[in-house]
C-alpha cells in the first residue's frame, strides 16, 4: 500500500489526525484575507467583461502572416477602441472589437483585410448587441439564485439549518475568491466564464455534503456520552474523508489543468479556456472551503447549543477527574473500553476489549480446558 493509502486508512480510523476544527480561527483568518483581496481587487478593477456583455464585434481570420501584437495594433488603428487578438489552432486570430455597430463593423473588415493581406470575404465578422448580453446575465443571476434557494431547503431538509447556512457560506466564499481573481488578473468574463462559475457551485456542495453526511452520523446520540464534545468529533469525522477529498479534488483538477494550460496556452481554444480558468480557480478554492470553512462554521454553531455546552462541560470534567486521579483518560482507550469505535461517521461495534488471562486457553485450540 502507497504511503498516501496508509496514511488515509489511518486517518479513516482515527488513529491520526489533524486538529482542523480546533484551529478554525486561522483558517477564519486567511479566508477573510482573501475574500477581503477579491472584493477590493473587484471594487478597484471591476471584470473585464467580453463583448457577450458588453456588445460589440468579432472577426474570425483564416491562416495570417503577422503576429498577434501586430494584428492588434491594426485592429485598434482600425476602429479606435482597445482590441482584443487571440491565435486560434489553425493559425488564424481571432480579433475582438467592443462598442462596434454594424456600419463601423463593415469598415473595420475592410482596413483589417488590407492590412493583414487576406481577402474581406475570407474575414468573418459576428456582431452581438449588449441587450442580448444583459440578458444572459440577468439568467445567470436568476439560476445562481435558485440554486442557493434550492441548496439551502435542501441542506436544511436533509441535515439542519445550521448545515446548510455552512454550506451557503462556503459557496459565496468560493464564487467570490473565483471572481476576485477574474478582476485582479484582468481576465476577460465571457458565458464560458458563467457557465464554470455555475458548474464548480455543484461540485463544491458535493464535497461539502460528503463530510457533512458522515458528521451527522458521527454525531448521532451524542449527548450520550462524555468522551467528545462536538467539535471533536467534527474533527474526527473531517479526517476521515480528508483524503478521498484531496483525491477527488486532484483527480478533477488535472483534466481541467490540461485544458486550461494546453488547450487554452497552447491552442488558443478561446471559449474553452474561459471555462477552464474559472473551473481551475473555482475547484480548488471548493477544496479548501468544504475543509477549513464549512466544518467549522457548524462544529461554532452547534457549540452554542445549550446541549452542547453541557456536552462540553461534562468532557471536560470527566478528563480534569482522570487527570487528578493520573489516569489515562484519552477517547481512543475508552472507545476500546467500550468496544465501539466510530470510523468516518459511522459507529462500528467491535468486541469488547478484555486484558489477557493467563490461564485462558490452555490445553486445546479451542481455549476450552481437556
Amino acid at each position: 500500500m502507497s504511503r498516501l493509502g496508509t496514511l488515509g486508512a489511518r486517518l479513516y480510523r482515527g488513529e491520526v489526525g489533524y486538529d482542523f476544527v480546533g484551529k478554525r480561527k486561522i483558517w477564519y483568518g486567511i479566508s477573510i484575507l482573501i475574500t477581503i483581496t477579491a472584493i477590493v481587487g473587484l471594487a478597484v478593477r471591476g471584470l473585464n467583461m467580453g463583448i457577450e456583455f458588453s456588445g460589440g464585434a468579432v472577426f474570425t481570420t483564416p491562416k495570417a502572416s503577422v503576429s498577434v501584437g501586430q494584428a492588434e495594433q491594426f485592429a485598434e488603428r482600425a476602429s479606435g477602441h482597445a482590441a482584443l487578438v487571440q491565435e486560434l489552432g489553425n493559425g488564424g486570430l481571432r480579433i475582438q472589437i467592443s462598442e462596434v455597430d454594424t456600419a463601423k463593423s463593415d469598415q473595420i473588415k475592410q482596413k483589417l483585410s488590407q492590412d493583414l493581406d487576406i481577402p474581406a470575404s475570407q474575414i468573418n465578422a459576428d456582431l452581438v448587441g449588449p441587450s442580448w448580453g444583459e440578458q444572459i446575465a440577468n439568467k445567470a443571476w436568476l439560476g445562481l439564485g435558485i440554486f442557493m434557494l434550492l441548496v439551502v431547503i435542501y441542506l436544511a431538509i436533509a441535515f439542519e439549518w445550521r448545515m446548510a447556512l455552512a454550506a451557503l457560506i462556503a459557496l459565496i466564499h468560493d464564487l467570490t475568491i473565483t471572481v476576485g481573481i477574474y478582476s485582479l488578473v484582468g481576465f476577460e468574463v465571457t458565458v464560458g466564464t458563467v457557465i464554470g462559475l455555475l458548474t464548480i457551485l455543484g461540485y463544491s456542495l458535493y464535497d461539502t455534503v460528503v463530510v457533512f453526511d458522515g458528521l451527522k452520523e458521527a454525531s448521532r446520540g451524542i449527548t450520550k456520552q462524555a468522551r467528545r464534545t462536538y467539535s471533536e468529533v467534527a474533527n474526527r469525522s473531517l479526517n476521515g474523508t480528508l483524503v478521498r477529498s484531496i483525491n477527488t479534488t486532484v483527480v478533477a483538477l488535472l483534466p481541467v489543468a490540461a485544458l486550461l494550460f494546453i488547450g487554452g496556452g497552447f491552442l488558443g481554444a478561446g471559449m474553452l479556456n474561459d471555462i477552464s480558468l474559472s473551473l481551475f480557480v473555482g475547484l480548488a478554492a471548493g477544496a479548501y472551503s468544504s475543509i477549513f470553512i464549512a466544518t467549522p462554521l457548524v462544529a461554532d454553531l452547534k457549540e452554542r447549543q445549550p446541549q452542547m455546552k453541557a456536552l462540553a462541560k461534562r468532557v471536560r470534567a470527566k478528563r480534569a477527574s482522570a487527570a487528578a486521579k493520573g489516569e489515562t483518560d484519552g477517547a481512543e482507550q475508552q472507545d476500546r473500553e467500550d468496544g465501539e469505535y466510530e470510523e468516518n461517521g459511522t459507529s462500528v461495534v467491535r468486541p469488547r476489549y478484555q486484558p489477557p488471562a493467563r490461564n485462558r486457553g490452555r490445553g486445546g485450540p479451542s481455549g476450552g480446558r481437556r
